[in-house]
């Protein structure tokens, strides 16, 4: 039997490669984004087996209603594909606050008020794989990306947890972590800071010529990472973080060797913190 994908985000990147990639298997898909006209073209290729849905996730009632359309649709939905998203690149002190919190409603609260109004469909079920696209920048951040990264770490944070409570009842969760590809991610809708302050821009500057004059040469190809999305989808133990690209590899490979370094330079006075008389007990859940 094939699976119903609702995927986000998908008229470009890795939402479109996602959603050919399923569709041109045979698989059912719920083609949800803001630019309708592009997802009436992906449609248009596969029959009845797609269903465009103009979508902004970060509307309440559009997604119950997209919800709605999906299951009068196909009668059920399989895989939840948190897709959609920003990035934005600036120091912390430049993005005003309205833009931080910008950055949060798309990538944090939209996701996660998706994937809780399809919890219920997916516990009537006892089945459902929830995939949220993270970035690396979802277990590394670095100067320039903190509006991001923060966003990312959320979303990361908060399906790390879900995965526990759902997996009882049938339910998987997947964060997958690319590293630098080919999509939209440094083009216009990459959210620039309201200001520029002038002591930043030793670090920033670079950062900026790595993402924006790169654009379009990165080494990532969202074809064929939308295949391993799909590998991991299907598997009978996917992984819960599923790291897409060399360069997204090595950030952690560098993250953990650092952080293992410091903790061990500091684990001796870190530990001996405790009351002399306590007991000290496994942290609940951990």
């Amino acid at each position: 039997m094939s699976n119903v994908y609702f995927i986000t985000g998908a008229s470009s990147g890795f939402g479109a490669a996602l959603a050919h990639a399923v569709l041109r298997r045979g698989d059912c898909a719920v083609l949800t984004a803001r630019r309708a006209g592009a997802l009436q073209a992906i449609a248009a290729e596969y029959g009845e087996r797609a269903l465009a849905v103009p979508l902004d996730v970060t509307d309440a009632r559009q997604r119950a209603q997209a919800i709605e359309q999906a299951l009068e649709h196909f009668g059920r939905i399989d895989v939840l594909a948190n897709i959609a998203g920003r990035g934005s690149l600036g120091a912390a002190e430049e993005f005003s606050p309205e833009q931080l919190r910008a950055q949060m409603e798309v990538n944090f609260f939209a996701a996660a008020e998706l994937t809780r109004d399809l919890l219920p469909t997916f516990r009537a079920q006892r089945s459902g794989t929830i995939v949220q696209l993270t970035s690396i920048g979802g277990s590394y951040s670095a100067g320039g990306f903190s509006a991001y990264c923060a966003s990312k770490f959320a979303l990361e944070g908060w399906s790390e947890a879900l995965r526990d409570e759902v997996a009882p009842l049938g339910m998987k969760v997947i964060l997958v972590e690319p590293g630098a590809f080919r999509t939209e991610f440094a083009g216009d809708t990459n959210m620039r800071p309201d200001q520029r302050i002038e002591a930043y821009r030793p670090l920033i500057a670079p950062v900026e010529a790595y993402l924006y004059d790169g654009s379009g040469s990165q080494p990532g190809d969202p074809a064929r990472a939308a295949d391993v999305m799909i590998a991991a989808i299907e598997s009978a133990s996917p992984p819960l973080r599923l790291v897409l690209g060399a360069d997204a590899f090595a950030a952690w490979d560098g993250k953990i060797a650092a952080v293992s370094a410091e903790l061990a330079a500091w684990r001796d006075r870190g530990s001996a913190t405790a009351f002399p008389d306590s007991e000290t007990k496994p942290i609940a859940g951990l």
